[in-house]
């Protein structure tokens, strides 16, 4: 393996050991431009409860245990966590039972920035008292909280232990590129591209069959895990069209500016074309129809809803008029997702110069990036019998 480092490539790295959004709480992180997929997900929270709603409820003499998989690093899972622990609580009392204990866990894979999330959870309540002051500590957290290292992809948990699973953003991403994207020998091999908006359908249909297999795992890996009566809550990149070769909001932030600007390094001789088509962005923006032949095929949930939801804008910014901060926005919301891999296959210093391209470019096309750079998202809600 090759030392990271200024433009020296990590290579032979699996991509679950590498793949993180961007760590800390500098201006580049996630935690510092994740402000869209907050509003994103607080204008679902409507569905996120009514998923809830359908959650059985036990005996208070056992822990209810949520799990957020995909959570990163930001504070988005932590009021999420927040949110679902204390509808649980209103219908345990509603019920007339007394609310067990709670336990959440956050999961993703073990490059994600952990210490980051664990200093944005609220501290603990006081586990030592009552049952009633626990709940009701103002400003604690009512659960206990513990970090999970692993690819959802797999079994993460105990049999029959996760009563609420709930995933938001995460989905789309791949477990790796499929090989066959990155063989010159393949019809499939992705030329000239990162990214496979616009590519030939031979590229696209091994983008989608990885999605597909990628599914079968996580739907596979929950169903063991999840307590009878359970319910599962998920949000994932989607599109509208049929086409696979569409692939939406995902497609204008990453098949533009963010491919333009691979292609400047490489007519400036920075790198070679061989190096940008040796990266391609792992991600796949799935249709209904794509997401409904996998859990059918499961069989071990029923779809209690599943449809695409116009999310908006992933740029949240202040002043729409100012070009420059649409631009800047523009190139951190890329690099707080994608940054990691660019820096370990080009290094620092040139996926400095790759970013820095792409604020440039986005800069003379603010508005039109406004308008037309809307997510859709497939929400689906899925219980365990």
């Amino acid at each position: 393996m090759a030392r990271k480092g200024d433009n020296v490539v990590v290579s032979s790295m699996k991509l679950e050991k590498l793949l993180c959004m961007k760590g800390g709480k500098g201006e580049g992180s996630y935690a510092s431009n994740s402000q869209a997929q907050a509003l994103h997900a607080r204008s679902m929270l409507h569905l996120l409860e009514e998923t809830l709603d359908r959650v059985h409820l036990n005996s208070p003499e056992f822990p209810f245990q949520v799990a957020d998989l995909g959570c990163s690093s930001g504070n988005n899972t932590i009021h999420i966590i927040d949110v679902i622990i204390k509808h649980m609580i209103k219908r345990f009392e509603s019920s007339g039972l007394e609310p067990p204990e709670f336990s959440a866990f956050f999961a993703d894979l073990p490059s994600n920035d952990f210490n980051t999330l664990f200093q944005l959870l609220p501290p603990p309540a006081n586990y030592g008292g009552s049952m009633e002051e626990c709940l009701a500590a103002s400003g604690h957290r009512n659960y206990f909280a513990a970090g999970v290292p692993g690819s959802f992809y797999r079994r993460l948990f105990p049999a029959r232990s996760i009563d609420v699973f709930h995933s938001a953003f995460s989905l789309h991403w791949l477990s790796q590129v499929p090989e066959c994207v990155l063989d010159k020998r393949s019809a499939a091999y992705n030329k000239g591209r990162v990214f496979i908006h616009d590519a030939s359908e031979a590229t696209t249909n091994a983008y989608r069959k990885q999605f597909q297999a990628d599914l079968a795992g996580f739907l596979s890996a929950r169903s063991q895990e999840m307590k009878s009566g359970g319910s599962m809550f998920l949000v994932c990149l989607g599109r509208t069209s049929a086409d696979p070769t569409d692939q939406g909001g995902a497609g204008h932030l990453f098949g533009t500016h963010f491919q333009d600007a691979w292609d400047d390094l490489v007519q400036e001789g920075l790198i070679t074309s061989e190096k940008r088509d040796s990266f391609n962005i792992p991600v796949y923006a799935p249709s209904l129809q794509d997401f409904k032949e996998v859990v059918e095929a499961n069989g071990s949930f029923t779809i209690d809803k599943l449809e695409v939801f116009k999310g908006g804008s992933p740029l949240v910014v202040n002043h729409p008029d100012n070009a420059a901060e649409v631009s800047r926005a523009m190139a951190n919301s890329c690099r707080s997702v994608v940054g990691v891999l660019v820096d370990a296959h080009i290094g620092d210093k040139l996926s400095e110069e790759l970013f820095s391209r792409v604020e440039r470019r986005a800069k003379s096309h603010a508005k039109e990036l406004l308008e037309k750079l809307q997510f859709f998202h497939i929400v689906a809600s899925l219980s365990f019998a």
